[in-house]
């Protein structure tokens, strides 16, 4: 009898093995590499819109801190109460810091709070120092935690005041010895203001200690009166005096008010920079709004129990430029992660592609042994999910947590889409794979899916020229970004119908030559990777687009550079300007000094004369600007600059002598209205004729020119009224270096009319970050300094950062597609150089085979994606507005350039060709003798 136990036993050793399982065994190498594509994809999907969200974040934190603290606060002010305390105005700043934090991120850097009087006082007395014999003037100011940012050099901090005694106060150290004070000193102020409600409280102070500023660029001391040291003030009637803050103590706040005839309470509350989203700057902005004019105006006075309370702020306006400074950057900062996205795709593909002629024998094997499409399907999606999924899971994490932002829902998108891509990839083309269409229903559905493409790409190109960028406020535009990436796929698509053609016409052309390596490398290259008489269409797709979404942005960028140096060069009048006051006209010696630095091309003086009246145009004179300058070095400066260039010529002397008119280059408005002949021309100094010798629609001294102007020439203007030769202002072209001319102009540029000009110059130093300032009043400036300063814009440099990481992640991934493709063909043609090798071929011509095989294809599809970029450049071009990426108004239009597409063609042209080459080196010799000692067994 037989045993059942036995039988079952039997059956169950017989049973077949899981799929998944024996299939994974098979092909460890494959499922490896299948996880460490999709780990890499995954984690590039994931990872760029983590460095787009913390890059935006970022560069608007920097945008905003750069700003300074005074137009990033909100500045609250209101009426002192009678007989208030510190103590009160602290508990009022809980209240106002409880509030207004609720809807507004703020932080304690650079927060302050007090009482400070509305106006200072004439330090009278004997003994302080008077530049131009002008009293120094001193403000009071009560500020809370004084003590925590300052330490007492001399002296005691101030305590309360005596009826009838001077107010106690502390000033500067540095303070002190400028103006000549000490401590124990009882300074004068005059006679007390009794309007201020304090008639008893004298207009006196004593001087009871010193302090020295911890760190006077500290953000707590800015926006106060001279805190650290005495000032050097010039005054608008002319002249100059110190100027210096004192702190008074909790207990003196009504001395202050007797003081300053007043006082207010203040309250600044930064917003915090490292809080702000870019996602949310409107939102922000709005809630910012409400506390100017709004419900939060109520409930901060609300709070405060100041029904009086005044709220100001420059935030709006910061907030503002930074929000359309973010959107400027949006379209370019997403065509690389675009760009990237489709090599991705691309690469995936191939991959799936490849892993399906792999096993086409055994899935056609198994549609023939009865297996379903569907059954088939399920088996390879559950074969792909073990491999895909964990290694997706694995590069979603790793992008979470390498690369920590607020937002994670586009980078969760763009990992789940790319997971899906790579899980179904395999299996759908696999699953189509047995069923094969007839070659002329492959090429009609083909040719159907190219002209689609070419519709499309079409009709997005027209609608982006038509109406440009998204408008402001709308977000990104998908279809500027989709734009170019269509633009390459045409591309793509149209050199997949070209390039086999030419290859085969150039392996004819070699055919009649001597040597059998070029032919072989050319007739292989018209084929795919393995073999078949077609193109291989998805690696020179891939290389396009990497090379179509690099160029396309480098030039952008290197568009930006230009332009920013072409509105630097606008801004200042050329690439160097020194300006003086008119009552303060540059010396000779600095002159002639200047216009021998080194890197000088041509250099101008320049008298700006702006109280000047063209006579006789009507019942009314009309008020224009005239521009005093040297005809020849003027004209090199306009035409540098690209500002109203002309013939110096024009302004060449008339003949007549002294009382021949003056040439003149006037502006088109001016212009249409002055009649004919000579025109009367007065300035402060005297009138003198002149007659128009042509006209300029702008001129390089005046780059925001609001009213008319007049260009004269300084011999013939000067030989009239001899005041227009003392120039006011200085201009140059040329490579010139801003820490060669400051140092000049501060020796030799300041004119010493009054004797103050070594107090300018240490108050220069004083108040300039740099080792050499310049006084109040006085400019210098040099077109690479204020490039500079452009081109330090945190959110452009955080988006040519992010694109140059994209095009990088692009090109590995392009690189990628290539060794997957050669990776591919590496049995087929190790098979064919083992048969050569036994016909005698050496292994150096066996290395010229492969270079010759894989380079041209290369070549076409880097030279197409170069090709691609310059004609993406020439259609979407004009959507582009470079004036908010530049920071500055340009009427730059984006065009094709040379080298920003040459560069990433040739750098992934070298990359491609050496990692083949490489790949021949090191696995090809191995194949080659594999096959010469098994033979050919395919």
């Amino acid at each position: 009898m037989l045993d059942h136990g036995v039988l079952r036993r039997r059956g169950d050793a017989h049973r077949p093995a899981a799929w998944v399982r024996t299939r994974l065994r098979a092909a460890r190498a494959a499922a490896l590499l299948t996880a460490v594509l999709t780990l890499a994809a995954v984690f590039t999907a994931a990872a760029l819109p983590r460095a787009a969200d913390r890059g935006a974040d970022s560069a608007v934190a920097r945008f905003v801190l750069d700003r300074g603290v005074k137009a990033t606060s909100l500045h609250l002010t209101a009426r002192p109460r009678p007989g208030a305390r510190a103590a009160d105005l602290d508990a009022l700043r809980e209240r106002l810091v409880a509030r207004i934090g609720a809807d507004l991120p703020l932080t304690r850097d650079g927060e302050h709070h007090g009482t400070r009087a509305l106006s200072g006082r004439p330090m009278l007395g004997d003994g302080y120092d008077r530049p131009g014999g002008i009293a120094p003037q001193l403000h009071l100011t009560y500020l809370q935690n004084l003590a925590g940012h300052a330490t007492l050099t001399e002296g005691t901090w101030p305590g309360p005041a005596q009826p009838g005694e001077p107010l106690p106060i502390v000033v500067s150290g540095r303070a002190a010895e400028t103006v000549r004070l000490k401590v124990g000193d009882i300074v004068d102020g005059g006679p007390a203001d009794r309007g201020a409600g304090e008639a008893a409280a004298p207009a006196r102070v004593r001087i009871v200690g010193l302090y020295r500023a911890d760190d006077p660029r500290e953000r707590f001391w800015r926006d106060l009166p001279c805190p650290d040291r005495a000032c050097l003030k010039t005054l608008d009637g002319g002249g100059v005096r110190w100027e210096t803050g004192g702190f008074v103590g909790g207990d003196g706040l009504a001395g202050l008010l007797a003081w300053g005839g007043g006082g207010e309470d203040f309250w600044r509350l930064p917003l915090d920079p490292y809080a702000l989203r870019a996602d949310r700057l409107a939102e922000l902005r709005s809630g910012v709004g409400s506390y100017l004019a709004g419900p939060g105006t109520v409930g901060a006075a609300e709070a405060a129990d100041r029904r009086e309370l005044g709220v100001t702020t420059l935030l709006p306006e910061v907030l503002a430029d930074a929000t359309a400074r973010h959107r400027a950057t949006v379209p370019l900062a997403a065509i690389g992660p675009a760009g990237v996205a489709g090599v991705i795709a691309v690469v995936l593909g191939l991959a799936a592609a490849l892993a399906a002629d792999r096993r086409a024998a055994e899935l056609r094997l198994l549609r023939a042994r009865g297996g379903s499409r569907t059954g088939l399907l399920l088996r390879l999606l559950g074969e792909n999910a073990v491999t895909v999924l964990p290694a997706a899971a694995v590069g979603t994490a790793l992008a979470l947590l390498l690369l920590p932002a607020p937002r994670w829902t586009a980078a969760a998108l763009a990992a789940g889409a790319t997971t899906l891509f790579a899980l179904l990839a395999f299996p759908v083309r696999a699953a189509v794979l047995p069923a094969r269409p007839r070659p002329a229903a492959r090429t009609r559905r083909r040719l159907v899916g190219e002209l689609l493409v070419l519709t499309v790409t079409a009709a997005a190109v027209a609608e982006v020229r038509r109406r440009g960028a998204a408008p402001p406020g709308a977000g990104p535009d998908p279809l500027l970004v989709a734009a170019p990436l269509l633009v390459a796929l045409t591309g793509g698509l149209l050199l997949a119908r070209v390039q086999p053609r030419l290859v085969g016409r150039l392996a004819a052309t070699a055919r009649r030559g001597r040597g059998l390596i070029g032919f072989l490398g050319l007739a292989r290259t018209a084929r795919d990777a393995s073999g078949h008489p077609r193109p291989a269409v998805l690696p020179t797709l891939a290389l396009l687009i990497a090379v179509t979404t690099a160029g396309f942005g480098a030039t952008v960028l290197d568009a930006v550079d230009d332009a920013r140096l072409r509105a630097a060069r606008t801004a200042i009048g050329g690439d160097a300007a020194v300006l003086v006051p008119l009552d303060a006209p540059l010396p000779e010696p600095f002159l002639a000094a200047a216009a021998a630095l080194p890197g000088v091309r041509a250099s101008s003086p320049v008298r700006i004369e702006r109280q000047t009246y063209v006579l006789g145009t009507g019942p009314l004179a009309v008020q224009a600007t005239a521009v005093v300058v040297e005809p020849r070095a003027y004209a090199e400066i306009a035409r540098t600059v690209g500002a109203g260039p002309f013939d110096p010529a024009a302004l060449a002397a008339l003949p007549g002598g002294p009382d021949a008119p003056v040439p003149a280059l006037v502006s088109p408005g001016l212009a249409e209205r002055l009649p004919a002949g000579p025109q009367r021309l007065r300035t402060p100094g005297g009138e003198l004729l002149a007659t128009v010798a042509g006209t300029v629609a702008a001129t390089p001294a005046l780059p925001e020119a609001i009213r008319e102007f007049v260009v004269l020439p300084v011999g013939p203007a000067s030989a009239r009224l001899p005041e227009l030769a003392r120039a006011d202002n200085w201009f140059a072209v040329g490579d010139i270096d801003g820490d060669r001319l400051r140092p000049l102009f501060l020796h030799s540029g300041l004119a010493d009319a009054t004797g103050l000009a070594e107090l300018l110059r240490e108050e220069a130093r004083e108040v300039s970050r740099e080792p050499d300032g310049i006084p109040d009043g006085y400019q210098v400036r040099t077109s690479r300094e204020v490039d500079a300063g452009l081109a330090a814009d945190p959110l452009q440099q955080s988006t040519a950062r992010l694109f140059r990481s994209a095009a990088a992640a692009g090109t590995g991934f392009a690189l990628l597609a290539v060794l997957l493709t050669v990776l591919r063909a590496s049995p087929d043609r190790a098979a064919l150089l083992a048969r050569l090798r036994t016909m005698g071929l050496r292994p150096r011509q066996g290395l010229a085979l492969i270079v010759a095989e894989t380079v041209p294809q290369t070549l076409a599809a880097v030279a197409g994606g170069a090709a691609v970029a310059t004609a993406a450049v020439v259609l979407l071009g004009p959507a582009f507005d470079l004036s908010l990426l530049v920071g500055a108004a340009v009427d730059d239009a984006l065009g094709p350039r040379a080298l920003p597409v040459l560069a990433p063609t040739a750098g992934l042209a070298l990359l491609v060709c050496a990692a083949v080459v490489l790949e021949a080196l090191v696995s090809g010799r191995r194949q080659i003798a594999a096959e010469l000692r098994a033979g050919d067994r395919r």
